[in-house]
């Protein structure tokens, strides 16, 4: 008999936990990771949001009591799992990133074949440091937390970014965007109502509205640009589309949600929805975790995978560490980076009891 915890639709859910207050674990049982894309069915988190239900296993076969539905009469082959943790070399990693690596590692090594991967997201040249390189690697292999394949850094996947945005080039779904902060501001400014976004006003389309011929005009001048998504555009071409989260069930996309983001920035180039989409498919992720935060950010992330033509992968949006304040943790935050806490004689089994004073499973 194998229990497990079927999360709630996403419209029922009471608010979104804090891991200061809800212990997180996931139980990812063998029998249960088929892909199948029903709630609760592949793995689940214990939250206030949940229920218990028991699925009956039989002789390969599975029976589904009560009125919650029943699952496929025969258990598909079971998915190679495929996780990653992806930080940024801006700084040493903290509590946050400690708690983002153990969700992602443990729900690769608890599959048959589970890989966890570790990617670099350094696109954000200016803000790197090669030493972070090295002080994350130090700090997840003390962590206990190996990778399973060389790291991939970001830098090194330029071209795939390039012939990615060239292709939504040429499909018409970006824009270039000249605007600076400060116009976007003062646009914002004289408009009656801006449009917002999760979290402010979002981009009001100054430069969407430029004709093709305006356009040509000011990339000939040399006027530096930003390439930004047209989501209307672009989500009434690519039609209705869904994801699924081990923890809010399946979500109809909104891709308009944040607005048209960037995707290519003046002063980097590649940002950070069209590099992360590309890397995903390209390291054959199947199940991205990461905090909730970025749980807008996945409406975005569908669109430009339907856009690409690139599988789907499920996600698992998992709850924040937060500090005293109840803010999610900021690098800033040295007192809880883990070389401090290491420094100052914790095991990597005290970081861990920090996070979660139950463990994740």
């Amino acid at each position: 008999m194998t229990d497990y915890f079927d999360p709630l639709p996403l419209g029922s859910r009471r608010g979104p936990p804090s891991i200061t207050a809800i212990p997180l674990q996931i139980e990812a049982r063998l029998s249960a990771i088929s892909g199948e894309p029903a709630s609760g069915w592949i793995c689940a988190i214990k939250s206030p949001g949940t229920r218990r239900i028991r699925r009956i296993c039989d002789g390969g076969k599975l029976r589904s009591p009560g009125p919650c539905g029943t699952p496929p009469a025969v258990r598909k082959p079971l998915m190679l799992v495929r996780t990653r943790f992806a930080p940024s070399p801006t700084g040493r990693l903290h509590l946050g990133h400690a708690l983002a690596a153990r969700v992602a590692h443990s729900l690769a090594r608890q599959t048959p074949g589970g890989k966890f991967l570790l990617r670099h997201e350094d696109i954000d040249a200016p803000r790197v440091r090669e030493a972070y390189y090295q002080g994350i690697e130090e700090d997840l292999e003390w962590l206990g937390l190996g990778w399973d394949e060389p790291p991939l850094r970001q830098t090194s996947r330029s071209a795939a970014y390039e012939a990615a945005l060239a292709r939504l080039r040429e499909n018409r779904m970006v824009y270039p965007c000249f605007c600076s902060r400060r116009e976007i501001q003062k646009e914002w400014a004289t408009m009656a109502a801006a449009p917002q976004g999760t979290e402010g006003p979002a981009y009001p389309g100054t430069c969407r509205k430029l004709s093709p011929q305006e356009q040509q005009a000011k990339l000939a001048s040399g006027l530096p640009c930003a390439w930004r998504l047209d989501s209307r555009l672009a989500a009434s071409l690519a039609g209705p589309l869904a994801f699924h989260d081990l923890r809010f069930g399946t979500t109809t996309a909104n891709p308009d949600l944040l607005g048209d983001v960037v995707l290519a920035r003046k002063d980097i180039g590649p940002a950070y929805h069209l590099a992360v989409v590309v890397d995903d498919a390209f390291q054959q992720i199947t199940h991205v975790t990461r905090g909730e935060d970025l749980f807008p950010s996945t409406h975005v992330h569908r669109l430009l995978q339907a856009l690409l033509d690139l599988p789907v992968p499920i996600y698992l949006h998992h709850p924040l560490m937060l500090d005293e304040h109840g803010k999610r943790l900021a690098k800033r935050c040295d007192s809880l980076a883990i070389a401090a806490l290491r420094e100052a004689g914790l095991t990597p089994a005290d970081v861990f009891a920090r996070i979660d004073p139950t463990g994740i499973t």
